[in-house]
């Protein structure tokens, strides 16, 4: 059995580097190599990676904090491309309670103190269905924080339903009254997204989830709970349908 871990893809040594040492963190965990693969910007692609091992039943794990376009479209066109007749998609990494656990402890290291106001700092996206895993994920980082978490976008757009930039957010906050503002990261790794949170004029901006513990932790549970999960290339071809 193996096993693809697959990302979006960046131009960012940072971020790619920051995916093959999660898929190294996984194969000394599960104790099995882990492959990666990339649906935009860089390759190798998912149907690249399956067709090179065309008999070996396969499971996919989409390292995306939600399900959008490129979990819920690309990536099982991707597999129906590879002609690949034994794959198991897992469910994304996100939305997960691991995920908001991570994103606080990433808030407690960079100073985040009770009583600043918090805002959920996201890629962005367009799919309804993904900014729905969004709020819910927000309302978990709530919860743990103690106070509402406002949600912004690192590159919002026209479809955005609503979602702001990064710093308007902050702004707002700010002319609100809120005398301390933190931005928690919901990014897997640093690049061009990370870099405009700095520029947002928090007072704390926290690192992404990168190699956080509940992050490897729930990289592997996906796998582990792979036997659940959707049977996969017939639903994937299903879906292109």
């Amino acid at each position: 059995m193996g096993t693809l871990l697959v990302a979006h893809g960046t131009r960012s040594e940072h971020g790619v580097a920051m995916i093959g040492d999660l898929a190294a963190a996984m194969t000394d965990r599960l104790r099995e190599a882990v492959r990666v693969a990339f649906v935009d910007v860089l390759g190798p692609a998912p149907s690249e990676v399956l067709a090179r091992h065309p008999d070996e039943p396969t499971v996919v794990i989409p390292a995306f904090l939600s399900s959008g376009y490129h979990v819920r479209h690309d990536l099982p066109r991707e597999i129906a491309e590879s002609g690949h007749r034994s794959v198991t998609i897992t469910e994304a990494l996100g939305p997960s309670p691991e995920l908001a656990r991570a994103m606080l402890g990433r808030l407690l290291e960079s100073g985040w103190r009770r009583g600043d106001a918090v805002v959920m700092a996201a890629a962005g996206t367009r799919d309804v269905h993904a900014q729905g895993q969004l709020r819910r994920t927000a309302a978990a980082l709530s919860a743990l924080v103690g106070a509402r978490v406002s949600i912004a976008f690192a590159a919002p757009s026209r479809q955005s339903e609503g979602y702001r930039a990064v710093p308007e957010v902050v702004a707002r906050l700010r002319s609100d009254g809120a005398p301390s503002v933190a931005v928690a990261s919901y990014l897997l790794a640093e690049g061009l997204f990370q870099q405009r949170l700095r520029d947002s004029g928090a007072d704390v901006v926290a690192e992404p989830l990168g190699l956080h513990p509940s992050v490897v932790r729930l990289a592997c549970l996906r796998r582990s709970h792979a036997g659940l999960a959707m049977p996969a290339v017939r639903t994937a071809a299903e879906t292109l349908t």
